[in-house]
């Protein structure tokens, strides 16, 4: 889904997404990634939803955000509160929801000049694991 250029574009904005990545500013980005509306977009080193651990959220607290909204992919999961510690124990709330919903939370709420964190989980497929069909006798 495109939207549409707005009077935040000096902030990192969502531009468009889908199912496969997100725009921020036009810009296209197809890895987990962590944005804030003041800061260049950075890469954040999850490979998966199942493969969180409290060093993630951590690294998200270390921007020091008001709330974390954090995108879970395709389909809206929600994290072990163990995960969370370091952040709720500084106050920072965590909302959890799809990536797309995310999206459009993230750009409400920075719009609205909350310091907000985009925290976006796509999977990374590692190609050495998957599997090929055997080929077949013609």
């Amino acid at each position: 889904m495109k939207l549409h250029h707005t009077a935040t574009q000096q902030y990192q904005t969502v531009t468009a997404y889908d199912d496969d990545g997100v725009d921020i500013n036009l810009v296209r980005f197809n890895y987990s990634l962590l944005v804030l509306p003041e800061m260049p977009p950075v890469a954040w080193p999850v490979r998966s939803f199942d493969r969180l651990d409290p060093e993630h959220f951590a690294h998200i607290g270390s921007t020091d955000p008001d709330v974390v909204i954090l995108g879970t992919g395709k389909r809206q999961r929600f994290v072990h509160p163990k995960l969370t510690t370091a952040l709720t124990a500084r106050r920072i709330g965590v909302e959890c929801m799809d990536n797309q919903a995310a999206c459009r939370t993230y750009n409400i709420l920075m719009a609205e000049g909350r310091k907000v964190a985009l925290a976006l989980i796509f999977d990374i497929v590692d190609p050495t694991t998957t599997t090929k069909e055997p080929a077949q006798d013609a």
